[in-house]
């Protein structure tokens, strides 16, 4: 009985206790699946950030996987080595049994943000943060994943708008058959393929349609459709209502670009740009972009 004792004693301790370890030093940000939180650790006076899964919906998501196996968002997140992904550098417990992700504290804004408040960091740099945007989703295809949750909201922006970060892979999934099944319909409504709301078998495709939203908002700060609910009511407008001309938004957008976003919006996945690396070349010769 004292060995058992000993074996819970040293398991508990290897779970993280916040207040041990680090100093909160900006209130909490909560998101569907998450709180957020800015700390300083104690004993290097390194800032980071530190996300703490909700339990409750971690298991919900997970149970829809059930044999299979997923790795949890820290693993996946700590196995990303990219410019322009948000660097993570550990995951594990907390005491209170919540899973949690250590991560660089990346200086910025949310691009979800600077779009609404028509930052003007922005202007003129939209075809060098698409490309970085691009760059971060081709790494996570290569790595062999699906994102699912390829969004304005999940890109931060550095505050000159120069450069950007991918983060949050709590909805990431292997890119192999059994988690591309028809039924799973996760994701940020606004931003879901076709087949995504409409329960299909899906694939890395279903990012890329998403990317043509998220490039399409950069560009106009306005998405492809009407968004009244932001729910999936919205979202059904997908492959029955065609998006908003983007030239009719943007008129001095190059025209190489308007078809490239446009492409990734389409219903049918086998008429999408097939690869990341596809989108990139098709705006391979652009220099710049003129959003007026």
């Amino acid at each position: 009985m004292k060995l058992l004792d000993r074996l819970a004693a040293l398991f508990k301790s290897s779970r993280l206790d916040i207040p041990s370890r680090f100093e909160r030093i900006r209130e909490s940000i909560t998101g569907t699946m998450s709180e957020f939180m800015v700390v300083r650790e104690h004993s290097t006076g390194r800032i980071y950030g530190l996300k703490i899964l909700d339990k409750e919906k971690q298991e919900f998501f997970d149970s829809r996987f059930h044999g299979m196996k997923r790795p949890c968002e820290g693993e996946i997140a700590c196995s990303m080595k990219h410019t322009h992904i948000a660097e993570a550098y550990e995951y594990g417990l907390l005491t209170t049994g919540q899973q949690y992700v250590l991560m660089e504290m990346v200086d910025g804004r949310g691009l979800q943000a600077m779009c609404n408040d028509h930052d003007p960091h922005l202007e003129g740099e939209q075809l060098n943060l698409i490309r970085q945007m691009a760059d971060a989703l081709i790494y996570v295809h290569e790595q062999g994943y699906i994102h699912r949750d390829i969004c304005s909201r999940n890109f931060i922006v550095a505050r000159d708008g120069k450069s950007v970060k991918l983060i949050d892979f709590g909805l990431t999934l292997p890119a192999k058959p059994e988690f591309m099944a028809a039924g799973n319909r996760t994701g940020t409504p606004n931003y879901m393929s076709p087949e995504i709301v409409r329960r299909r078998p899906t694939d890395q495709r279903c990012d890329i349609f998403a990317f043509g939203v998220t490039a399409y908002r950069l560009c106009c700060y306005e998405l492809p459709w009407n968004a009244a609910t932001g729910t999936g009511k919205d979202a059904l407008q997908h492959d029955t209502v065609p998006p908003r001309d983007i030239t009719k938004v943007r008129p001095y957008i190059d025209p190489r670009l308007a078809k490239a976003i446009h492409a990734c919006l389409k219903v049918n996945p086998k008429d999408r740009p097939q690869t990341m690396r596809d989108f990139l070349s098709m705006i391979s010769g652009i220099k710049e972009i003129d959003t007026r």
